[in-house]
């Protein structure tokens, strides 16, 4: 795309990329390098007219490849990245802030979606049904096939800039449909090298155009315009429900975020535990949808996990994203850090103690544990997207379950406890989409179906499997039988 993405001067000047081919404009959006502030790279910013036309261009009915040739499509896609793998993980370090290590980690799952799909791309799910199965029946026979829907739009947010855009992308070429993308404006230069990617493996120009500007100026096309089947949206709850307010009659999958606890009982194994919340409250510098946002403790093993997690969060390394070193890099901008900051302070305001961190310097800001933390507390409420450790003393596993399900979220949950008559209840009362035993609640494989309940989403999952069930229809056709 006329950069090299691996060069340590970056200068990532990409187009947009409409059926195919190349869209440039004079107005640009300024990718910045949240470690240092500094201009990396820019896109277009484009307008309502242009995505008018990239909506219309997608809706024409792009050809349509076979099976196998869309397996290979995605299979040449990952090839092509997995050779290309420290520099893909790198132009992710640049535009979002992330630390290599969760950046080569996330390169990593987009191969296997990219894979997964290939896959699935080969798989005929079709039934066979017979219907003289009741007095009422016939000699005739069923057969079902699933085919792509005409036109599906999908928004990314900006903390996994390449994977979450494979999570819509792969299923989207597997399904042999049309797709028109908006990454997120913060973070769009890893969305634009997968197209263009694609394109190069051999997508048919029709099958996938990026888009990038302002999502006020932009996305009420992506959601309204009549050609869209189904809109596919990861971010926010606020923008979330906006965009179901304008759906009208079609289709959405909504993934809105989490308020995530990890549960840790009496009979946990604290090591476990503590391995366990430290991956999950900062990894991704905190920036997860599934990262753990409440540590829900039996109070009486709460005093020596939170002495552990001190312990351990003092030796997570944070500094410049650039250094392999480095466990932790930034969040997404200052002023995201700075709310952060803001809301230990008003945390800590309502009674919570401070017990390590709530360290800022410009983007970075580091492990925050926080003990005694209030219920009610909003930052415990809400989703609080960084590395917030807060701990939340429980009596039993009554009050556990209580707890946490008190939030208006409802998207994964880890338990810590090696009593099954836990688990199994556990299991049954959390109301969310994932229960993880003795892992992150993050945990899972990119086939695997993914989403939550309540103002986590609408119970429709993602996952390639479910991703590509949900960009098709189902069609009986049935046959004399005799």
């Amino acid at each position: 795309m006329g950069s090299d993405l691996s060069i340590e001067r970056p200068a990532f000047h990409f187009p947009c990329l409409v059926a195919g081919a190349p869209v440039s404009r004079d107005e640009r959006i300024l990718v910045r390098f949240p470690f240092t502030g500094e201009v990396i790279g820019s896109v277009p910013k484009l307008g309502e007219e242009d995505v008018l036309r990239a909506l219309a261009s997608a809706s024409s009915g792009p050809p349509r490849p076979s099976r196998h040739e869309r397996s290979q499509i995605l299979l040449r896609a990952a090839a092509r990245i997995e050779a290309e793998a420290e520099a893909a993980a790198r132009l992710i370090t640049w535009e979002s802030g992330l630390c290599l290590k969760d950046t080569r980690h996330e390169v990593q799952r987009a191969l296997d979606v990219l894979r997964f799909a290939a896959y699935e791309a080969l798989r005929d799910d079709g039934q066979c049904l017979a219907f003289d199965v009741s007095a009422n029946g016939k000699p005739r026979r069923g057969y079902t096939l699933r085919e792509p829907l005409g036109l599906v739009t999908a928004i990314t947010p900006f903390n996994h800039p390449l994977n979450q855009v494979a999570h819509k992308v792969a299923p989207s070429v597997a399904s042999g449909g049309a797709m028109v993308l908006k990454p997120s404006e913060k973070t769009p230069l890893s969305a634009l090298y997968l197209a263009s990617v694609l394109h190069e493996s051999g997508l048919p120009p029709g099958m996938l155009s990026v888009v990038t500007g302002d999502p006020a100026e932009i996305g009420r096309a992506l959601v309204t315009h009549p050609a869209v089947e189904l809109v596919s949206f990861t971010g926010g709850v606020e923008v979330g429900k906006r965009i179901a307010g304008m759906l009208g009659y079609r289709r959405a999958v909504l993934e809105l975020g989490g308020n995530d606890p990890l549960i840790v009982l009496d009979d946990a194994d604290l090591d476990e535990a503590v391995r366990l919340a430290v991956h999950g409250c900062y990894r991704n510098s905190g920036q997860r949808c599934t990262a753990v946002k409440r540590l829900i403790v039996s109070e009486r093993v709460a005093d020596e996990l939170a002495a552990r997690l001190v312990a351990a969060s003092a030796e997570v390394r944070v500094g410049d994203p650039r250094d392999p070193s480095t466990d932790m890099g930034t969040v997404i901008s200052e002023a995201a850090a700075r709310q952060l900051e803001a809301a230990a302070e008003d945390t800590l305001a309502r009674g919570a103690r401070l017990l390590f961190g709530n360290e800022r310097r410009g983007a970075l800001y580091g492990p925050t544990v926080m003990d005694h933390v209030p219920r009610d507390a909003p930052s415990v409420q809400r989703e609080t997207f960084g590395p917030h450790a807060p701990i939340l003393r429980v009596r039993d596993i009554d009050e556990a379950i209580a707890v946490a399900n008190g939030t208006s979220y409802g998207l994964s949950a880890g338990v810590c406890t090696n009593d099954l008559r836990h688990v199994h209840r556990l299991v049954r009362e959390l109301r969310c989409g994932t229960v993880n035993v003795r892992e992150v609640p993050g945990y899972r494989s990119e086939l695997s179906p993914f989403g939550g309940i309540k103002d986590s989403g609408l119970g429709i999952k993602e996952g390639v499997v479910e991703a590509m069930r949900a960009m098709t229809h189902v069609k009986l056709y049935t046959v004399p039988w005799e």
